[in-house]
Parts: C-alpha cells; sequence; structure tokens
C-alpha cells in the first residue's frame, strides 16, 4: 500500500483538460481520496495550476489568489465565447491600429476595476455554473465584480496593418479576473473588437510555471515513486503566514483543536505580543504545519491562538 499524498503538486495543465478533468486524473493516478484546485483554468488554457492533495485541502482558502498570465488578443474579430472557441458574432478591419493606440488604451485596464463574469466562468447562478447554462443555450444576467489589475504589459504585436492584428499581454491580477473579459472590453475600447485567442498562466500565489510539471513527467514520477519528492508542504505553500511554533507537550491539544495558551508557544511574551490579532497564523511544530490559527483574547484579557483548520 502506498503511502497517502499530503501536499501541493504544481501542475502545467495542457490544453483540452478542463480543471476538473486534471483533478479527476491526479485522484485517479495517485489514489488520493481528497484532491482540489486553486483556481479554474479554462479548457482551452495551459499554465499553472496548483492541485492539493490530501490533507493539502483543508489550507485553499488561506493561498494568496492572485495569478499572472500571458495573454494573446486578436483583435477585428468578436466570438460569442470571448475565445478562439466560440463562433463569431463580430468582425471589424483593424488595419489602422497602431501600437500607440493599443499602449494607450491599455492604461484604463491597469488598477481597480468591474468585471461581468464571462457565461463561460465557473461562477454559479442558481445552483448551477455559468458554463453549464450557456451549454444550455442560456445566459442570465451577472453583477459585475471588483478586481484588480497590478501590472499590465504589452510585450509584443505582429499583423499591424492586416485586418487581424494580434498582441502579447502579460499581466499580474487579483483572484477572480476572467482574462478574455479583459481582451473583450480592449476590443470595444478600441472600437474594433477582441478576442482572447491563447492563455497561458504562467504564476499562480507563490507557484510559477518554472516549478510546474507535464501530467506525463508527473505520471513517471509517481511510477518510480518520487511523487513525494516534487510535492510543495502545506508549511511551506503558507510561508506568507506569520508562524508561531508550538511545545511538544502542547502539540496534542493543537491537533484536537483546542486553544493554545502562550504556555504552550515556544516564545518569548513580547513576540506573541506583537502579533496582531484576527488574522490567520501557521502553528507549526518543527517544520510541520499543525494548524492555522487565529490571535484571540479570552474575557479575562489572556491571548491564545484558536486552531480553525487543523491539519
Amino acid at each position: 500500500m502506498t503511502a497517502a499524498l499530503d501536499g501541493i503538486l504544481i501542475v502545467h495543465k495542457p490544453p483540452g483538460m478542463t480543471s476538473h478533468d486534471v483533478v479527476d486524473y491526479l485522484r485517479r493516478l495517485t489514489g488520493a481520496k481528497k484532491a482540489g484546485h486553486t483556481g479554474t483554468l479554462d479548457p482551452g488554457a495551459t499554465g499553472v495550476l496548483p492541485v492539493c492533495l490530501g490533507r493539502a485541502t483543508r489550507i485553499i482558502r488561506y493561498l494568496p489568489g492572485d495569478k499572472a498570465y500571458r495573454a494573446e488578443v486578436t483583435f477585428g474579430v468578436a466570438t460569442a465565447t470571448g475565445d478562439s472557441f466560440g463562433n463569431v458574432v463580430r468582425t471589424a478591419d483593424a488595419s489602422a491600429l497602431s501600437e500607440e493606440e493599443l499602449f494607450a488604451a491599455l492604461k484604463h485596464f491597469q488598477g481597480p476595476l468591474e468585471q461581468v463574469p464571462p457565461m463561460t466562468s465557473a461562477v454559479w447562478h442558481q445552483g448551477k455554473r455559468l458554463y453549464e447554462l450557456a451549454r444550455q443555450g442560456l445566459e442570465v444576467e451577472r453583477k459585475p465584480r471588483p478586481v484588480m489589475i497590478f501590472d499590465l504589459r504589452l510585450v509584443g504585436v505582429s499583423g499591424l496593418g492586416t485586418a487581424t492584428p494580434r498582441a502579447v499581454l502579460e499581466l499580474s491580477c487579483s483572484a477572480g479576473t476572467y482574462v478574455r473579459s479583459l481582451c473583450i472590453d480592449l476590443g470595444e475600447k478600441l472600437g474594433c473588437g477582441a478576442h482572447m485567442s491563447a492563455l497561458v498562466r504562467t504564476r499562480a500565489g507563490p507557484f510559477t510555471l518554472e516549478n510546474a510539471l507535464p501530467l506525463e513527467e508527473i505520471a513517471a514520477l509517481h511510477r518510480r515513486g518520487g511523487l513525494p519528492g516534487v510535492l510543495v508542504s502545506p508549511a511551506e505553500a503558507l510561508a506568507h503566514l506569520p508562524a508561531v511554533q508550538v511545545k511538544p507537550t502542547a502539540v496534542p491539544a493543537v491537533k484536537s483543536g483546542n486553544r493554545l495558551y502562550l504556555p504552550g508557544v515556544a516564545g518569548s511574551g513580547d513576540e506573541i505580543d506583537r502579533l496582531e490579532s484576527g488574522r490567520p497564523f501557521r502553528l507549526l511544530a518543527g517544520g510541520d504545519l499543525l494548524a492555522v490559527a487565529r490571535k484571540r483574547e479570552d474575557p479575562t484579557g489572556k491571548p491564545y491562538f484558536q486552531p480553525e483548520t487543523v491539519l
């Protein structure tokens, strides 16, 4: 019997598979009882898809949600889905588009924005995903959602002077940002229409494309018994959260979800006092993550850590 896998696999998702397909494949491959990804990537897109296995599924909500992408935009052609897989709904001659116009237009899409989720997205609506409704030929009203574009750069253009020029963009953004919506809005801003003709996710939180593994390589590692060596541990994945070391005598209490008072903490009282109340912390035993907790105060004013997710 193989040991249970607890950690995060950084997958380089291939085109043609849904994010759910990838999770199902890895669940069957590894025998993991629990598995889940940290953010849907379009079926036609490629790139970073972190998949949490085993107990690591419990930390998904604490992982940073920011993402980075490289996207190709084709101007002069608008599609029903906003990508290259949808039916063409509008064409226009974009041969007059210039690089200077592109630079100027991109400035309007940096910073806080509101986006309407596309019908092809995984957003829930009355118990169904929007993409499920879209497959039935339905369209429902969606409310705009606030997003943030931290950085947006034009890194290449081709076909200027033709009816359908293309541009390659690189961007970093908040969780919940729809790149296809950005491409559609950019085309509308320029008056010629556009769609997202290719998409690569280059980063998801702290996980980058350089460390992402193709499914074929993951399968080969599994056959050789080398998969545990490439898993990112829950403690490492949550390195952005402050850490509190737990004394060995207090470890059983933390694992049971009990309050951790200062006598059970391996650190000075002054250090604990400086920690901000209410925010999540890692409770560690050496390098192992025991729980994610928040600092509170009891009725007498004594500080303690309350585990809210125990691994």
